[in-house]
């Protein structure tokens, strides 16, 4: 008999398994229906990293499995934890087809903690070892590995409490002085953009530095070892990430660094992306094509204006370079015909080739930019759809003219066009790349997704980045903004009751006024995981 603590271990285990059951029987059908079984560790445990990532491969008829929330980064102030991770994934890879794990996760905690651990070179390099052992004891897995590149935020006010707390004081100084040293080693300073450097440089205390600089040498020096791995065989494939990164930042500037360092690996086993939130996704779909040996075609179409030559928010490079090596990723193929594409890809984009943020207030009248109407290109946008779905191919849309959030403007045209329910994917949160590659993933995986499961993935799209993200965050955030504390936004604290029933109630009606009568929508239970109103879960 089982008593006291061998039974609460015993009754922990049998729920992780009722769970893990729940999850793939509510996408499957049936667990015994699955494909194959894919192991999959993400970097957090916020829901679109983490139970949104894993649904997609679960919509395409697989088993994933997750590890516990409770050796997960699970909050900005709690870190995940690394040997009970390897601990877990050595047990639950035998038998799988395929892994997909965030280095970050297994070497400092989960991403957030990448950003602020205390850790020592040697802990970090005996940790990036346990990849080798791994592959030794499955010498025939298909591992495949996602890293990042520290983000560099433009302020202490972009950091959102992720980042070492002297950020919130200096952040502005770091980025603009680490901006200009990446622009002199890559095109030369004007003599008034070295002076505003060496004032920037001057701002920041060196004990600041001295802090921040040498926890991305390591970082640094642990992507380096993960490339090392990936030369020998150890790792399948590896994607680092540019997280939050810009034109001219340290993030580009080490990512360059990185490339260089790896440039004698094909681009088919190692690439620098610019994202990190979507490559779980991304990576799924590589796994699932590369056991089903496809190589799916997908075609590229963009907004009239700038289109593809779109340097989006939290990026360093051209959208369609991003797009290309994205599909890259996930194991398709970009062709020149939607005629031949399995899947069509339409990016929403602006016609000046800047991308907005789906919250921002505007300094005329208080007004928020993204407020429904258009902009002069949303017409456009939805002729396009309308055409592109004669072709018989999927279609998706990656909706990237603003970050954080939908165009308000293109879904109530989608929705009074009746189209929201014709598109096999479509994607509109956080940063534009980690929308391009989470539609792309989705995308090169629809065809083998029925209708039913298709559709729940597009309502879940529909509720997080319209409803949620550009909708009623936004309503949320006036409200926020009467408090007296002007951290209630990312710091709850004994303020989130109220603010989660209010949302509750908005996200109801929002789901009444524009959404089909799915089960359970009209009761939806909506909550802040992270304790901040930057993410939330849906329970319908």
């Amino acid at each position: 008999m089982f008593e006291g603590d061998d039974f609460l271990k015993l009754a922990r285990i049998l729920l992780g398994g009722i769970l893990i059951l729940a999850a793939n029987v509510f996408l499957l059908g049936s667990v015994e229906a699955a494909k194959g079984k894919l192991v999959f560790i993400p970097h957090d445990t916020r829901p679109i990293s983490c139970e949104e990532t894993a649904d997609v491969a679960r919509a395409a008829g697989y088993e994933v499995i997750v590890p516990p929330r409770n050796i997960l980064s699970d909050g900005v102030d709690k870190p995940g934890n690394p040997e009970k991770l390897w601990d877990w994934a050595e047990q639950n890879i035998k038998g799988a087809d395929g892994a997909m794990f965030s280095s970050d996760s297994m070497i400092y905690g989960g991403l957030v903690p990448s950003r602020n651990h205390e850790l020592t070179e040697q802990e970090l390099c005996s940790r990036v070892k346990r990849f080798e052992k791994l592959r030794q004891e499955n010498p025939k897995l298909n591992l495949y590995v996602f890293s990042s590149i520290m983000r560099t935020p433009r302020s202490g006010l972009y950091s959102g409490n992720a980042e070492p707390a002297y950020y919130q004081h200096y952040g502005a100084d770091i980025f603009q002085a680490t901006a200009y040293a990446d622009k002199e080693e890559m095109q030369g300073l004007e003599p008034i953009e070295k002076k505003a450097m060496m004032l920037h440089e001057q701002s920041v205390p060196a004990k600041v530095w001295k802090d921040w600089r040498t926890r991305r040498e390591k970082n640094v020096k642990v992507n380096e070892q993960l490339i090392d791995l990936t030369r020998k065989g150890v790792i399948s494939y590896l994607v680092v990430g540019k997280d939050d990164n810009a034109h001219f930042s340290q993030t580009h500037r080490e990512g360059r660094e990185l490339a260089k360092y790896g440039k004698d690996i094909p681009s088919t086993r190692f690439q620098v992306l610019a994202g990190i939130d979507e490559f779980g996704a991304l990576l799924l779909s590589r796994a699932i094509n590369d056991l089903e040996k496809q190589i799916p075609f997908i075609y590229v179409q963009y907004n009239e204006g700038k289109g593809g030559a779109t340097i989006p928010g939290y990026s360093d490079a051209p959208i369609d370079e991003t797009i290309r090596d994205s599909v890259r990723t996930a194991g398709g193929m970009v062709v020149n015909s939607p005629k031949r594409a399995d899947f069509i890809l339409l990016v929403n984009t602006n016609a000046d080739g800047r991308t907005g943020e789906a919250n921002q207030v505007t300094s005329a009248g208080g007004g928020i930019a993204n407020d429904g109407r258009d902009r002069g290109t949303t017409k456009h946008f939805v002729q396009l759809i309308q055409k592109n779905l004669t072709y018989g191919s999927a279609v998706g849309v990656a909706d990237i003219a603003f970050a954080n959030g939908a165009d308000n403007a293109l879904m109530q045209a989608l929705y009074n066009d009746n189209l929201l329910y014709k598109l096999r994917a479509y994607g509109g949160w956080n940063t534009p790349t980690n929308t391009t590659g989470f539609v792309i993933a989705t995308g090169l995986l629809s065809g083998r997704m029925t209708d039913e499961a298709a559709d729940r993935l597009l309502t879940r799209r529909y509720i997080e980045d319209w409803g949620y993200q550009s909708v009623v965050r936004t309503q949320m955030a006036k409200s926020i903004a009467g408090f007296r504390r002007w951290d209630v936004y990312s710091n709850m604290g004994n303020m989130e009751p109220g603010i989660v029933s209010r949302i509750n109630i908005l996200m109801r009606e929002f789901a009444i006024k524009y959404l089909p009568p799915y089960e359970g929508l009209d009761t939806m239970k909506v909550t802040l995981p992270w304790h901040r109103m930057f993410e939330a879960d849906f329970n319908y």
